[in-house]
């Protein structure tokens, strides 16, 4: 193997392994489970958009120091600077790194992402938009930014809306944990391969001169397994999840939710009632509209009404949910949110309609997105 070196000469957060036509990108910040700083971000981006260019690459492999793929956006540094009172530092990171899912969701070489570990909200912004996506059983995929006072963005409003029946909803709703088997029986994952193979897969993906996804595909395939749910499963729960998550608005889903507590004793459904009681009203209202709106976009229109969406949510437009939701979790950790709103029928429809609508300020701007030499309709068939 290639000695690993620093992407820049300022910082070894994002350290690169060269082989033959292979790069590989190690995130670099175990201690905070390679939460994405801006400056890995604009990392990422500026390789990813090089590597395109270079015909002596034909393979981008990425993968985590330590115990996490990586955990998310290193979003209380956003909320520092939203503190400080400077949102448009807090807009900087978000368009940048919706910038960098783009390119990968339109990416026009095949991208492996090991997630050998924690895999949540940006984490998984940098890996479903590729190609190829394995699984271990080490794997713990979430999108928690409902208990934040976020919500699901770096373009999960696309690939969580893709997802069997309305399973998108309830991960992307109750922040729900899913375990490696559960990411590849529903989609997120494309491979299961124990840990201990994935030393061997890494060697022999290394020697490939190929960009052909079949070829990588086959060569995956060879150190992969068969993997089987766990007995307790929420995917055996699909049908309730369903008949309660295809609801109209979060009301519904909590009361359709509410009558299938009545008729089984199932600790599932009183732990997804309380996972939505204890989450923020407004990202849960505009979580659920996101996502539906997902079903019928492309990859980069999702992108650009979340960075609508986030503007609003850092600017505080309709609540200051976010950053108190980070106060609570992520910061002084009391695990006690006071949110504001703190009721569902506090909320209007025109309150979560100027979520959705353009930020009234002349400095702001819609999400552009650069153009790209692949079809975004590539993206459709990666997922």
């Amino acid at each position: 193997m290639a000695p690993l070196i620093s992407a820049d000469d300022d910082g070894d957060q994002v350290l690169i392994d060269k082989n033959l036509f292979v790069r590989t990108l190690v995130l670099n910040r175990p201690r905070q489970l390679n939460a994405l700083s801006y400056q890995m971000i604009s990392k990422l981006l500026e390789l990813f958009l090089a590597y395109e260019k270079d015909d002596n690459v034909k393979l981008v492999i990425m993968k985590g120091n330590g115990r996490a793929f990586c955990s998310g956006g290193d979003v209380a540094a956003v909320v520092h600077d939203i503190i400080r009172g400077n949102w448009r530092l807090g807009a900087k990171f978000f368009h940048e790194e919706y910038i960098l899912n783009y390119v990968m969701a339109t990416y026009s070489k095949p991208q492996v992402s090991i997630l050998n570990g924690i895999v949540m909200g940006g984490g998984a912004g940098a890996s479903v938009h590729g190609r190829f996506r394995i699984a271990t059983e080490n794997s713990v995929f979430a999108m928690p930014e409902t208990a934040l006072g976020l919500f699901p963005d770096v373009g999960s409003s696309y690939f969580l809306s893709r997802l069997p029946g309305f399973f998108g909803e309830y991960v992307g709703l109750t922040g729900a944990r899913l375990d490696g088997a559960e990411m590849l029986a529903c989609g997120i994952a494309t491979h299961f391969v124990p840990s201990e193979r994935l030393s061997s897969l890494e060697a022999a993906l290394h020697k490939l001169d190929s960009g052909d996804p079949g070829i990588i595909s086959a060569v995956v395939d060879e150190y992969s397994v068969q993997t089987y749910l766990k007995g307790k499963s929420m995917l055996h729960m699909l049908d309730v999840i369903n008949r309660c998550f295809s609801r109209r608005t979060i009301e519904e889903i909590l009361s359709a939710l509410e009558r299938e507590a009545v008729k089984s004793s199932d600790d599932w459904i009183s732990s997804t009632i309380q996972s939505l009681q204890k989450a923020s009203p407004t990202s849960l209202k505009i979580s659920l509209r996101s996502i539906r709106e997902g079903r019928v976009r492309g990859v980069g229109q999702c992108l650009i009404r979340e960075y609508r969406m986030v503007c609003h949510v850092i600017r505080g437009d309709i609540s200051r949910d976010f950053v108190e939701g980070c106060r609570a979790i992520l910061l002084d950790k009391d695990k006690n949110p006071k949110w504001e709103p703190s009721r569902l029928d506090q909320l209007n429809e025109s309150m979560i309609e100027r979520c959705f609508s353009k930020v009234d300020d002349k400095e702001w701007e819609d999400l552009k997105l650069p153009p790209r030499p692949f079809n975004t309709a590539c993206a459709l068939a990666k997922l």
